[in-house]
């Protein structure tokens, strides 16, 4: 059981608890943290609470997280958008709003499940059952390629060139204004948020972790900007991090900008694309590069402000 203790802020004053704790903790989903309340694990100022209870400035809200408790994972036959696929790995063009892997309260839907009903038995299993096969991950709103392993030892020298630095990871993203420079090199370390346990920050060394993104113009507008990125590591939402730190927050990104930057409705959550990735292949040991189409929610606002 993990304890934490949180303090309600001004500005979530009036606020309803569940969705305070669901911004809090975005590991959690609503329903889950409903039960939590419903089992007296969460308590404002020593006292019980429902789940309508709306915060004051000053509750002490103090939270406790059982431990997990070990479950199945089940196959569905959810479709993939398969690039590539061998006996070792395969690449999938991950959608937009399709989170990864499972995690408590949230146990259904993901891809991780999707793959289970595609691979059957063939997946990696040195993430455990909770994320088998999966090498590295993108956000629920972040589309594009995603490699999969099928095999631990595919795995380990997949996540071995993640580590060194040799694996290719390109995103495209439109991001709020134009960027000084037309090319760059942003350079920090990342770390939890000081106060909110959803977001990442830019944090002083030595605290943190080296994140390093190399950025490039690919066209502007007014008021906004066409880029690629390349990422030399791969931080918790390093890029829209890295963005909203030089002040120009990718489109549609609420978390780390505003909601009052995306005029385009129809766009739910950050304009970003994992457009290419590129590595060695675990078996022929040869350069594969893999490239994928920008999808059509991308493609849309481009054509929206080329006019």
């Amino acid at each position: 059981m993990e304890s934490f203790v949180l303090t309600a802020s001004h500005e979530s004053n009036k606020e309803r608890i569940d969705k305070f704790l669901s911004e809090e903790f975005p590991e959690l989903s609503r329903s889950y943290i409903h039960k939590l309340i419903e089992k007296k694990l969460v308590l404002i100022n020593k006292n019980e609470i429902s789940k309508n209870y709306k915060l004051n400035e000053n509750d002490v809200i103090e939270i406790s997280i059982p431990d997990p408790e070990p479950y199945e994972v089940a196959p569905e036959n959810i479709p993939l958008d398969i690039i590539y696929e061998d006996d070792d790995l395969l690449i999938v063009n991950k959608p937009k709003d399709m989170v990864v892997h499972p995690a408590p309260g949230n146990t259904s839907g993901t891809l991780v499940n999707a793959l289970l009903y595609h691979c059957k038995d063939s997946l990696s299993g040195i993430n455990g059952v909770l994320r088998p096969g999966i090498v590295h991950r993108i956000d629920k709103d972040t589309s594009g390629l995603l490699i999969v392993a099928k095999n631990d030892n595919s795995h380990k020298f997949l996540a071995e060139q993640i580590k060194n630095h040799s694996f290719t990871r390109e995103y495209q993203a439109i991001i709020i204004g134009r960027l000084k420079d037309q090319k760059g090199t942003i350079e920090t370390n990342i770390g939890r948020h000081k106060t909110n346990r959803k977001k990442m920050a830019v944090v002083p060394p030595p605290n943190g972790k080296k994140a390093i993104t190399h950025y490039e113009v690919l066209e502007e507008f007014s008021g906004y900007s066409h880029i690629k990125l390349n990422l030399e590591t791969g931080r918790t939402h390093q890029i829209r991090v890295h963005m909203a730190h030089l002040g120009h927050p990718v489109l549609g990104d609420e978390v780390y900008g505003s909601a009052k930057q995306n005029p385009f409705k129809f766009l739910k959550g950050q304009c970003l694309h994992a457009k290419k990735i590129g590595f060695i292949h675990p078996t022929t040991l040869k350069y594969m590069g893999l490239d994928s189409k920008l999808p059509k929610y991308f493609e849309k606002i481009l054509d929206i402000l080329k006019k």
